[in-house]
């Protein structure tokens, strides 16, 4: 009987094994959910259907049948009864066969990817006098880029144009300060400048997931080697950040990585985000540590991208290191964007799109005139258009060709065109930074920085920039003993 009283259960339990009175007296819940209010919408796959949907369509999946299906799903009640619809719709996209008339060809596989390569750069020797140089411009180059951006990161095009005309700062030419934002811009403007960091207010070059993401693969070289696997991605991540660090697609891999979901499924599973930006913002270290082998440098970033990311996705990450690979021996800017192009499948979307903003930059067209066709392309007042790895690659693309190897002008001419404007001013940045080398990067970008990043990575925090490239410099003297 004290036995029965201290438990709370009944006597006919302890003497006759039976569960009759518990069922009876003691109800409980016959399931436990997640509170689904409580989640963000990143890490809740029922709460971004309709990008998932748009998606599907992009990369060529036969499923526009099931588009009222998605639409129903979308506008449920966020709950239990949502989530599981939505699980039945991912298991639907994700054995969807790929529609007759779509004309590309876009594998993720890396021997899949290299079968469809054309006209690939050859490694070429570089000057190791000028190496430190160029390693520290890149370095510095992707920082200052970022620090451009960062402080209207998410605002659209009409109101970007209008603070850079108010400011006195249109064309582009400095960094936005704080007393650029006057109080009837805090009343009348959607986007909200709160919380935002300022080149003349910051102690240092504050931290950024575009700037954690190339200290982050410093630190995985330095851990693994150069011959590391995917799945020493995907274990530093785990132990280097917390979730809040991570956004869309590497919020949903980093999920899954808990869940143990492993590369490439990681990418896969409920990942509605799989070919965002987010991957062509990590790819520049794997740049800076193979200089003049665009090849070596986006086999780098393939096994980088692919826990996150698929198809186009993965490309974005490989052009963008084949690039700056390519700029620590090149100066011409065609030569730089072709050996980028070399390293993705001729037959995919990216190479398509950037193919035809250098044609129309050849055939004397306007940075304005190819703008307009990324705002065809691309919705930026949809997170989907505005985020996504192919019109952002165009941006990139057009800023180095109309900024003409100048620095200061390309990197602007990269912000001041919207859509991600800290990811676009960073890869440019970072081009750039290699190509020209750090003396060419005038005091007034890196004044802000006082030699130094923050980041939210555990155990490094503030880190020096030359420990930065001290630290890289020996990772690239290991693959030339």
């Amino acid at each position: 009987m004290r036995i029965s009283k201290y438990f709370g259960i009944s006597v006919d339990t302890l003497l006759l094994d039976s569960n009759t009175r518990i069922l009876e007296e003691l109800p409980y819940e016959k399931e436990i959910h997640p509170s689904y209010q409580k989640l963000y919408e990143w890490e809740l796959y029922s709460a971004d259907l309709l990008t998932e949907y748009q998606q599907c369509v992009e990369e060529g999946l036969d499923v526009k049948r099931y588009e009222p299906l998605f639409c129903a799903v979308s506008q449920m009640e966020n709950g239990k009864y949502k989530e599981k619809m939505a699980a039945i719709l991912f298991e639907m996209v994700l054995n969807a066969p790929v529609a007759a008339d779509f004309c590309y060809n876009e594998p993720s596989d890396y021997e899949a990817i290299t079968a469809l390569l054309k006209d690939r750069a050859r490694k070429t020797g570089v000057q190791s006098a000028d190496l430190r140089e160029k390693v520290s411009g890149a370095w510095i180059g992707r920082i200052c880029g970022c620090l451009l951006g960062k402080p209207i990161e998410g605002i659209r095009t009409k109101e970007l144009s209008k603070l850079l005309r108010e400011s006195g700062n249109q064309p582009m030419q400095r960094y936005i300060r704080s007393d650029d934002i006057t109080p009837q811009m805090l009343d009348t403007f959607t986007f909200s400048f709160g919380n935002r960091c300022y080149a003349d207010v910051v102690p240092c070059a504050p931290a950024d997931d575009d700037t954690n993401y190339t200290v982050m693969a410093s630190f995985l070289i330095e851990k693994y080697g150069r011959e590391f696997t995917s799945a020493d991605v995907a274990q530093m991540w785990l132990d280097s950040q917390p979730k809040g660090a991570y956004c869309t697609a590497e919020r949903v891999a980093f999920c899954n990585f808990v869940k143990g979901y492993l590369p490439p499924d990681s990418a896969v599973y409920q990942n509605p985000y799989r070919e965002w930006i987010g991957a062509q913002i990590r790819g520049d270290y794997f740049g800076y540590i193979n200089p003049g082998d665009p090849a070596e440098a986006a086999r780098m970033a393939w096994r980088d991208a692919r826990i996150s990311h698929i198809k186009n996705g993965i490309y974005g990450e490989m052009f963008a290191a084949a690039m700056i690979a390519q700029a620590a021996v090149s100066r011409d800017i065609h030569t730089i964007l072709y050996a980028g192009l070399g390293e993705i499948p001729s037959t995919s979307r990216l190479y398509e799109a950037v193919l035809y903003v250098i044609r129309a930059f050849d055939e004397g067209r306007t940075m304005a005139d190819c703008l307009k066709e990324v705002h065809r392309r691309f919705d930026e007042y949809t997170t989907h258009g505005w985020c996504h790895t192919i019109s952002n690659a165009m941006i990139v693309t057009a800023a180095l060709l109309y900024g003409q190897g100048d620095f200061g002008k390309s990197i602007c001419l990269a912000v001041e065109s919207g859509f991600d404007t800290d990811c676009n001013g960073a890869t440019v940045g970072s081009v750039l930074g290699m190509r020209n080398g750090q003396q060419a990067i005038g005091p007034e970008w890196t004044k802000p920085l006082h030699g130094a990043l923050d980041t939210s990575i555990f155990g490094v925090g503030r880190i020096s920039i030359d420990e930065l490239v001290n630290q890289t410099m020996k990772h690239i003297n290991l693959s030339n003993p």
